[in-house]
């Protein structure tokens, strides 16, 4: 039990300092500091700042991901929830970089972009499996390959946006241009196949 207390410490202490100054500016001497441990305990539970991270916006994530498919599912129709599922997928990947992470690092950072590639992978598989599981959704192959594509391509198109983007407003324009102007279309070609 008391691995577990000290383990949670840590992420606490992480997240708020992530949140706070952003991965790249926070060290592992800040995490045991403001989690009141020894720099070695951190590696005892962790493999490395990175891998804390990860834990975290996993732990997010998964949080979220339930959050994301259990509410609202009563919408009008399949092309609608899809569309709102995508907007809030969006949101949370824009969120993980922006609270968690910190833009500057992603745009400079090789290191940081293949995490955020394995992270978004994950998140995909997330979506998909508990997407493919709610009630009365079709739950054969084909359906299956469709959504895949739909994420796949908002991920893309959604990063795009972020790494190319110069200030968050920016960033907040190209949501709102992916959301009018290019979803639909990829919503309804993720259906209509």
């Amino acid at each position: 039990m008391e691995a577990d207390k000290i383990k949670d410490s840590i992420k606490r202490a992480a997240r708020d300092l992530f949140r706070k100054f952003g991965y790249h500016k926070t060290s592992v001497n800040e995490i045991a500091k403001k989690a009141k441990i020894a720099k070695a305990t951190i590696y005892k539970y962790f493999d490395s700042k990175e891998s804390v991270l990860h834990v975290l916006l996993m732990d997010y994530i998964k949080t979220s991901v339930d959050d994301l498919i259990h509410t609202n599912t009563a919408e009008v129709d399949e092309e609608e929830h899809l569309s709102n599922l995508i907007m809030k997928t969006c949101r949370l990947s824009y969120t993980v970089c922006n609270e968690f992470i910190g833009w500057d690092f992603i745009r400079e950072s090789t290191n940081s972009q293949d995490f955020l590639k394995n992270l978004s992978n994950e998140l995909e598989e997330l979506l998909v499996h508990s997407f493919t599981q709610l009630e009365g959704i079709h739950r054969h192959e084909t359906y299956q390959q469709r959504i895949r594509f739909l994420i796949k391509c908002s991920k893309s198109i959604v990063f795009s946006f972020a790494f190319t983007s110069v200030s968050d407003a920016d960033v907040r324009k190209n949501f709102v241009s992916f959301q009018k102007e290019i979803l639909p279309y990829l919503v309804k070609a993720a259906i209509l196949v």
